[in-house]
């Protein structure tokens, strides 16, 4: 059986409020995550390495989609997308209103754990930070 759950606009208006905070609390985790990551000499090559990669695979396929666009099939494709957009836009309403407490629960969850896995690599990065200055002393005559 379904729960009932309030209806109305101010209660929608609430949950979805709380997703939008959830969302913006996991950007915050993201960012305290690529901040104390980044930190890492090691990890600022890696990070390199992927974001050339991304860079390269966002220009293949935007020249595809360019290419694909201006083809007739490519006007037909978007016409019919237009079409289909439309239903799923419909059926969509109630799907997401649905979904709305599985996502909040998911994205506080993922929020919870990114948190933790942060603060572990900012402990490890103040660590590493405190042992620097100990060796870099010892070594100078």
């Amino acid at each position: 059986m379904l729960e009932e759950q309030p209806e109305g606009p101010q209660s929608l208006a609430e949950g979805w409020s709380e997703v939008g905070r959830q969302f913006e609390a996991l950007g915050a985790s993201l960012a305290r995550a690529l901040r104390a990551a980044w930190a890492r000499e090691e990890t600022r090559q890696h990070v390199q390495a992927v974001r050339d990669g991304m860079e390269k695979m966002v220009n293949e396929v935007d020249r595809a989609v360019e290419d694909a666009a201006q083809s007739p099939q490519g006007q037909q494709l978007r016409e019919h997308a237009a079409k289909t957009a439309e239903s799923l836009r419909a059926a969509g309403e109630q799907t997401w209103q649905e979904a709305q407490p599985h996502l909040l629960s998911a994205l506080t969850k993922i929020n919870a754990e990114l948190k933790a896995v942060v603060d572990r690599l900012e402990q490890k990065g103040s660590a590493s930070r405190e042992a620097s200055p100990d060796d870099m002393s010892s070594g100078t005559p």
